[in-house]
């Protein structure tokens, strides 16, 4: 019991103690606001890396399409309901429910 008396009276315990609760509770830059930052931050990258995946992606179609006839007329016929003049296109839709 004295020990912790007598440390307590040591001023630079003190300091050290009063600047370490400072710094974890009230500082603007807490320990709850770091977490926050930190937690922000890699939801960041995990986008970054989503997107820039889908960067790629859509380069790599872009390019087959400007490349290759066959892969434009398929994108074509498959996203735009593009067809030739003697064929009829059946879009069969399911229904939800």
């Amino acid at each position: 019991m004295k020990k912790v008396i007598s440390a307590l009276k040591n001023k630079y315990l003190l300091t050290v103690i009063g600047l370490a609760v400072w710094v974890i509770f009230f500082d603007k830059n807490d320990l709850g606001t770091q977490m926050e930052l930190r937690k922000d931050v890699k939801q960041l990258e995990e986008e970054r890396n989503y997107y820039a995946h889908e960067i790629a992606e859509i380069s790599s179609d872009l390019r087959d399409l400007t490349s290759n006839p066959k892969t434009l007329e398929k994108f074509a016929r498959e996203k735009y309901l593009m067809k030739r003049d003697n064929e009829e296109i059946f879009k069969i839709v399911e229904e939800k429910e």
